[in-house]
């Protein structure tokens, strides 16, 4: 996701400015969201000209190191905005504030704070902290994360009015050697049912269509309350919100997903029949070194089970090439999978060594330009696998929601299909007829791109 500076409606009255920069995944955006609506509630004004915000807060990412370069570079940009701007406070927050914490503060001068992820709900006093010169005392507020917000938690939503991302848990129990998420956002930590089905039934009253389930390990949800199939009982719940037409849960982790949760997958139609699930390789010593749990046997038949009970499901993953004693014939069994499997989206990541995990120290290093070529094979051959899967809805009518006016030209529409999430995948642009961003229309598809789809409104 790129990042952004938000604007709301200003007041007259002379308040403080915020500028705010959102880096990183959907769950940095809801963080972010809850600090934008902290902020506003708390009487700031935000601005997106960066040179007249007083106060600047960006939300770093740091999964992995092309993030952590992007937040750095984007914290030294706007470091140059105490000479040249209105900037008296400038805050690193998130992620890579978690990670790196005094560090943060004393390899990057410019920075006035560091906020951890324990710590976004205190960002107005924080920043009320910083601006008041005599109680300059503090720089750092780190905490044990995770920071989670509830219902009644004030939010300025970005992106779309009809679509709105849901944070059910934060943090993560799994091991696996490659990630450094734990150590960012501590161990999981889930909301109760009747919090989310409450944000939930907000969103609804404000126009929201659908609804986007996210967190580090959403199949796992509830396990930490003590609940048995937890995300089969939080989608039953949620199906009942009047108003509601999908919801999309991502990043399932290939294990514990019951033949009860993907019936109910196939059986309510509320629930996109969309699978996001990452399963980061197919060979058994590559899954074994990554701590990953199970085997290609077991990765296969989950597969095989998934598009069995839920037909015609779109399917998403994701895959790390360059793990460290990732050989020349473990890749060539990736890649041959991945043409077998026939995955409607792949997501492909250059492995890079994390600081504190378990991956750093194992040996057999693969090179970066190796990595770089390993990625570029893989996705050519999805790209054509990509367009034969769209050349085949050509003819078909598909239920889209409509987003309102084309980025592309003001004379298209455009709008997803159930199998498309927001952001992350392609749209449907249609050419003919006209609908309000937020409505549902049937839309008969009559050409294909790579990853887009071309039609009209039939109805």
């Amino acid at each position: 996701m790129p990042s952004r500076l938000i604007t709301p409606s200003r007041s007259r009255s002379k308040k403080t400015t915020i500028g705010f920069v959102n880096l990183g995944c959907s769950k940095n955006q809801v963080d972010s969201e809850v600090m934008l609506g902290t902020l506003v509630t708390d009487g700031f004004a935000l601005t997106d000209d960066p040179k007249k915000a007083e106060v600047v807060i960006i939300n770093t990412c740091g999964f992995i190191e092309e993030a952590k370069q992007e937040s750095i570079d984007t914290i030294i940009a706007h470091g140059k905005l105490k000479e040249t701007g209105s900037c008296r406070v400038l805050i690193a927050a998130g992620c890579l504030a978690q990670r790196y914490q005094g560090d943060l503060l004393k390899q990057l001068p410019e920075l006035d704070g560091v906020v951890g992820t324990g710590e976004f709900g205190r960002i107005a006093e924080i920043c009320r902290d910083l601006l008041a010169p005599k109680k300059r005392q503090q720089r750092l507020w780190i905490s044990e994360p995770p920071y989670l917000y509830d219902a009644d938690a004030p939010r300025l939503r970005l992106g779309k009015a009809h679509s709105a991302y849901v944070k059910i848990a934060e943090g993560c129990n799994r091991n696996c050697a490659f990630c450094a998420i734990p150590l960012m956002r501590g161990k999981q930590k889930s909301r109760p049912v009747e919090s989310i089905v409450a944000e939930a039934m907000r969103l609804a009253a404000e126009g929201v269509k659908e609804i986007n389930l996210i967190s580090q390990d959403t199949v796992n949800y509830g396990v930490d309350l003590g609940l048995r199939q937890g995300l089969v009982g939080l989608l039953r719940e949620l199906v009942k919100v009047k108003d509601l037409r999908w919801i999309r849960p991502f990043y399932l982790y290939p294990q514990q997903v019951s033949d009860e949760l993907l019936d109910l997958y196939a059986g309510e139609e509320k629930i996109t029949k969309y699978i996001d699930m990452p399963l980061q390789h197919i060979n058994d010593r590559m899954l074994k070194r990554m701590h990953r749990l199970g085997d290609r046997t077991a990765i296969t038949s989950l597969v095989d089970r998934i598009r069995t009970r839920i037909p015609g499901v779109t399917f998403r993953t994701a895959f790390i090439v360059g793990f460290p004693g990732e050989t020349e014939q473990a890749f060539e069994e990736l890649k041959k999978y991945v043409e077998e499997a026939e995955f409607d989206r792949v997501a492909v990541f250059l492995y890079s060594d994390e600081e504190d995990t378990p991956a750093v120290g194992l040996d057999d290093k693969v090179e970066r330009s190796v990595m770089g070529e390993r990625r570029n094979e893989i996705l050519s051959l999805q790209e054509g696998i990509a367009m034969a899967r769209g050349q085949a809805r050509i003819g078909s009518v598909m239920e889209v929601l409509v987003e309102g006016v084309s980025e592309e030209t003001e004379l298209l529409l455009e709008g997803r299909h159930e199998g498309l999430a927001p952001e992350i995948d392609g749209v449907v642009y249609i050419n003919d007829g006209s609908a309000a961003a937020g409505t549902l229309v049937k839309v008969e598809i009559t050409d294909a791109a790579l990853y887009d789809l071309v039609g009209h409104i039939v109805s």
